[in-house]
């Protein structure tokens, strides 16, 4: 879901977007253009996807560690740590499946629009 497409919802729902949800947006919609650009002939939007979530994973399990002295300190919150970021996770695929299939006709046309060159 693009920064637009969030404040056209929120324009619906007359919630302000802050400068805060702006730039979360907008860094959001930065790594979304880094992902795009990595597709082309030797990688397919599934592979694409599958590194995204390992970076996502990577860098998550980086921020989790923070503030922790010991490395046997922060195995012990692995559990919870994985409960969060599932739990954060979950809504935020949910609730852009949800937008997705709202705006399917307007997002179909335009993935045709920005595909690679081949």
């Amino acid at each position: 879901m693009s920064q637009d497409n969030i404040q056209d919802q929120n324009a619906d729902a007359n919630i302000e977007i802050t400068p805060e949800m702006q730039a979360f947006y907008q860094r959001a919609d930065a790594i979304i253009g880094i992902a795009n650009s990595q597709l082309g002939p030797d990688a397919h939007s599934g592979q694409v996807g599958a590194s995204l979530l390992y970076a996502a994973a990577r860098y998550s399990a980086s921020v989790a560690s923070i503030g922790f002295v010991k490395g046997d300190d922060f195995a012990k919150e692995k559990d919870d740590i994985v409960e969060f970021y599932v739990k954060q996770y979950r809504q935020m695929l949910s609730d852009n499946l949800t937008d997705y299939a709202q705006n399917f006709d307007k997002y179909v046309q335009l993935n045709q629009d920005v595909k690679p060159a081949e």
